[in-house]
Parts: C-alpha cells; structure tokens; sequence
C-alpha cells in the first residue's frame, strides 16, 4: 500500500480535480449553448452572461480566454453533441436508404434548434462560419458513405450514386450559404430533412 501524500495519491488527486474542471466546463457549455441557440450571440456580452448564469467572469472565461473563444467554443459543442446524438441513432440501422434519411433527418433536427438570429450570426461571422463549413463537410462525406455502402449492398443503383454524391455536396453548401433557403423558403432544418428524401427515393433501386 503507497504511504499517506505518495506520487499514487498526487495522481489520483490532480485525475479528480481535472475531472471535476471539465464537469464544470461542461455544463456551463450547456447553459452557454441554450443562450446562444435561442438568441444569437452578436449582441450578448460576458457583462450579460455573467448576471444570467450567476457566475463570475473567471469561471466564464475557464470556458475559454475570450469573449470570441468562448463563442467558437460553444458552437464547436453544439456540433459535437449534435454529431454524437446522430451516430448514436444511426448506428444501428443496417438499411442504406433508412440510414441516410435518418442521418439527415437528425441533421434537420439539431440545425431546428437554432433560432434565425443564432444562424445568421454564425453564418455572418467567419470563425464560426468555418466551424459550420467544417461540419458540413463532415456531414456530405458520411452521406456519401452511406451510399456507397447502399450500391456495394445492391440498395442503391450505381449509375446514379457518384452523382448524388456530388448533388450532396452542392445541396448542402446551398444550405450553409444561405442561397438555397432563400429561394426556397425552407429553414436549415427542414431542407435537412428533405434532402433525405430526395436521395434515397431517386436512388432505390427499380423493378
């Protein structure tokens, strides 16, 4: 047995309060992401955010060092739980078709919980706009990957499927930049939704 304040104890110690940090930053993520989601974030200051989570602006800042960071932070989170809610639904399903519209439709689903004035923020600002083009582009690759898996499964016909993968691709940046929920006056969500549908119905194999 280590003596009482050997290096065992040191370690074990340090693991429990690194643990407890990272709870904490967890959850002020949270309550930080439910703020952002339903109002934006161009116009909140940490002055505000501080009275409405009633802490300090150093425990704010322990979620990153800036008001910008902490910004980025909170919409990286936002992806990452999204992402892991939508492997998670997905990762059961063994039909092609099934698991493309119901990995799009989870996407239509965490892009629904955004308000307008969070999407236009994170559009209209570069570093999240980056994080959200990245998110995409994850999203368009794994969707292709579906249909591939559909195609090698004879679900989906071959002819069609490197030109849906392509379609994916230019929808989804549709969607990220605006241009397509503009003329077609859907939301992110429901467009996300929709283009579930589409591809699988133009990709089934026929009699």
């Amino acid at each position: 047995m280590a003596p009482k304040g050997s290096a065992g104890d040191i370690r074990r110690g340090a693991a429990i309060r690194r643990r407890s940090t990272e709870e904490r930053r967890s959850l002020l993520l949270d309550r930080l992401e439910e703020i952002y989601l339903a109002e934006g974030f161009s116009s909140i200051t940490i002055d505000d955010l501080c009275r409405r989570l009633g802490c300090s602006k150093t425990t704010l800042y322990s979620v990153a060092d800036s008001r910008e960071q902490i910004i980025q932070a909170v919409t990286r989170h936002f992806f990452a739980r999204a992402t892991e809610t939508i492997e998670r639904e997905v990762a059961g399903e063994t039909d092609a078709g099934r698991r493309v519209v119901r990995y799009l439709t989870g996407v239509g689903a965490a892009m629904r919980r955004n308000s307008i004035a969070f999407y236009v923020d994170m559009v209209s600002y570069e570093p999240t706009a980056s994080i959200y083009r990245l998110n995409s582009d994850a999203a368009a690759t794994r969707v292709r990957g579906f249909i591939e898996e559909g195609v090698a499964a004879g679900q989906f016909r071959k002819a069609n499927a490197a030109l849906a993968g392509q379609a994916i691709a230019l929808l989804i940046e549709g969607v990220q930049s605006g241009e397509l929920l503009e003329r077609t006056g859907l939301t992110a969500g429901e467009a996300f939704s929709e283009l579930g549908e589409l591809i699988v119905n133009g990709l089934s194999v026929r009699d």
